[in-house]
């Protein structure tokens, strides 16, 4: 790749059905970041997929698992498409192209980012309750999903974070583009990507032996394992 802030394994470049599962490329993550100097470092999950990945990260490295909500906006008739994103602290982000293309009025953009915030907030309530964010003023972010599409859920899940007051922020996702994953280092101190893809196609599932829905039920065993106290 051609940033210097990008860490990928060049033996999984453009290769598919490369993890076993989400944990095995958290596994696989864990091991590229053994070199980061990560002791203060708070690993937060985008959850549903990101939590199992970012689970065995902070179990590998030892470090405090949290999370970070953030939700894309997706259409009515087909919720794999999203024209946007909306994180816990209300951040919105929008693919204007991807809107002027749909030909999305204002009042169904507005309406896309009520209803999103709701879920997020809904999300925010049952997995963290109402503890407050941890501190980040002096301690990096390591940032996890279970993989990068369109970017735009991370990019606004970096822009919370970065408006929190985050010292740094470090991405981490088992597979993404290269476009995407190019875009993401620009906004980041640093991007470990284990399995980068190019061409036309990109699916973020082809990464992976095993996919399926991860449950909100998952999700709260995991962070129950690893929570970090709030601080």
């Amino acid at each position: 790749m051609e940033s210097m802030n990008i860490v990928e394994r060049p033996d999984l470049h453009n290769r598919t059905r490369v993890f076993r599962d989400r944990r095995h490329g958290g596994e696989v993550l864990a091991q590229m970041m053994e070199e980061y100097p990560q002791a203060h470092a708070i690993v937060l999950a985008i959850p549903a997929g990101g939590v199992p990945v970012a689970a065995e990260i902070a179990r590998l490295l030892g470090l405090p698992l949290d999370v970070a909500v953030v939700s894309k906006m997706t259409l009515p008739w087909n919720t794999e498409v999203g024209y946007g994103a909306v994180a816990f602290d209300g951040t919105v982000r929008l693919n204007h192209e991807l809107v002027e293309r749909l030909g999305l009025t204002d009042q169904q953009v507005k309406e896309g980012i009520i209803e999103t915030g709701k879920k997020v907030r809904r999300r925010n309530t049952l997995l963290r309750g109402n503890r407050p964010l941890p501190s980040l003023s002096a301690r990096p972010a390591v940032l996890v999903d279970d993989g990068l599409a369109s970017g735009f859920t991370m990019h606004v899940a970096i822009e919370a974070l970065l408006k929190a007051s985050s010292s740094e922020v470090v991405v981490a996702v088992p597979t993404g583009p290269s476009h995407t994953v190019q875009r993401v280092a620009a906004d980041v101190s640093r991007i470990y990507c284990a399995n980068i893809r190019s061409g036309m196609s990109f699916a973020v599932a082809d990464a992976y032996q095993y996919w399926s829905d991860v449950t909100e039920q998952e999700v709260l065993e995991a962070l129950g394992q690893l929570r970090t106290p709030a601080s």
